[in-house]
C-alpha cells in the first residue's frame, strides 16, 4: 500500500506546485510616465564660382527639440509638451537671418469621467527667443517682436477628449489669456492689441480649443498636426486667433531625417493677413521613447502598427 500512496502523493504535490505557478499573477509592465522625444539638428548650404546661372554662398542650420512627457495612471492623465526651435542662414553680401525661432511649453491634467473623456485644466506659454525685423534678422530694420513681446500666457478648464494616443482634442470655455509686451520699443498702442502707449499686456477672456492628430502616413512617414481657435468674451469675439500647424517627418535611418513644416496664423491683433512659414531641412535627428503609454494597449490603435 505504502508503495502505492508514496507515489500518488508526490504526483500530487507536483500538480500543486504547477497550479500555484500557473495561478501567479501578471505582472503589469506598463508604466505611468512615458516619454517621446525628438532631437534635430538640421544643415543647409550652397557654394558657387563661375556660376553663369548666378547665385549667393550660403550656409545655415536649424535646431530643434520637441518632447512629450505623459503620465497615464488610473483616471488620470497628465500631458506635458515642450517644442523649442531656433535656426538662421548666413547669405555672402546679405548677412544672418533668422530662420526659425519658438517656444511653445504646455501642461493640461485630466481626470477621467466618461471613457475617453477628462474633465481637464492647463497652461501654456507662446513666445521666441530672439528679435524679429521687418528686412529678417537685419537690426538695422524695423523692430516687430522680440523676447516676450509679444508672448502669450493661456490658462483655463474644460474637458478634453483622448481616445487614443494620437488623438488629443480640449475645448476650454473658461480660458484667461494675458498677451505680454516686455520691450519698450513695442509698446505703443495698437501693438498686439495694447490698449495704450507703454502698456505691458492685454488681459483677454474666452474660448479656446486646440487638437493635435498625429498620422501614420506609411513606414517611417508621419504627419502632425496642430490647430488651435480662440474667441475673446470681451471683446469682438467674432475676431478669431486661429492657427495650424503641419510637421510631415521622413525618416531616412536612425540618424537622418527630412522635416517639411508648415505654419498657418491670423491674428487681429497682430496683423490682418493670413501669416505662413514653411521650412524644410535635411539632417541628423536622434529620437527616443521611455515607458510603454496605457493608451497604447487600447484595441484602437491596431490600425496604426499594419
Amino acid at each position: 500500500m505504502r508503495k502505492i500512496l508514496l507515489p500518488l502523493f508526490v504526483s500530487l504535490g507536483i500538480c500543486a506546485s504547477a497550479q500555484e505557478k500557473t495561478d501567479a499573477p501578471v505582472v503589469d509592465t506598463t508604466k505611468a510616465w512615458s516619454i517621446q522625444a525628438q532631437n534635430t539638428l538640421m544643415l543647409n548650404q550652397a557654394a558657387f564660382s563661375n556660376w553663369v546661372g548666378g547665385g549667393a554662398n550660403n550656409v545655415g542650420w536649424l535646431a530643434g527639440v520637441n518632447y512629450n512627457m505623459t503620465y497615464e495612471k488610473g483616471k488620470d492623465l497628465w500631458e506635458n509638451i515642450i517644442i523649442l526651435g531656433y535656426g538662421q542662414n548666413n547669405t555672402k553680401g546679405v548677412g544672418t537671418r533668422k530662420t526659425q525661432d519658438v517656444i511653445n511649453l504646455s501642461t493640461n491634467y485630466g481626470r477621467e469621467f466618461a471613457k475617453n473623456w477628462y474633465i481637464s485644466g492647463g497652461a501654456s506659454l507662446q513666445t521666441q527667443f530672439a528679435g524679429g525685423y521687418e528686412d529678417g534678422n537685419n537690426p538695422d530694420a524695423k523692430k516687430l517682436s522680440n523676447f516676450m513681446a509679444p508672448g502669450y500666457v493661456n490658462v483655463g478648464a474644460g474637458v478634453t477628449y483622448r481616445p487614443n494616443d494620437n488623438i488629443t482634442m480640449t475645448l476650454r470655455p473658461a480660458n484667461a489669456r494675458w498677451t505680454f509686451v516686455l520691450d519698450d520699443d513695442l509698446q505703443y498702442a495698437g501693438n498686439y492689441g495694447l490698449k495704450n502707449d507703454g502698456d505691458s499686456s492685454l488681459f483677454q477672456f474666452g474660448f479656446l480649443g486646440t487638437a493635435i492628430y498625429k498620422l501614420k502616413i506609411m513606414e517611417n512617414i508621419n504627419l502632425i498636426n496642430t490647430g488651435s481657435v480662440f474667441s475673446n468674451y470681451i471683446d469682438h469675439p467674432e475676431r478669431l486667433v486661429l492657427s495650424y500647424s503641419g510637421v510631415l517627418n521622413m525618416k531616412i535611418n536612425k540618424f537622418i531625417s527630412t522635416n517639411i513644416t508648415l505654419d498657418l496664423l491670423y491674428d487681429h491683433n497682430q496683423i490682418r493677413r493670413t501669416q505662413l512659414k514653411q521650412t524644410l531641412g535635411v539632417g541628423f535627428a536622434y529620437n527616443f521613447e521611455s515607458g510603454k503609454k496605457r493608451s497604447d494597449n487600447k484595441d484602437n490603435q491596431s490600425w496604426l502598427k499594419k
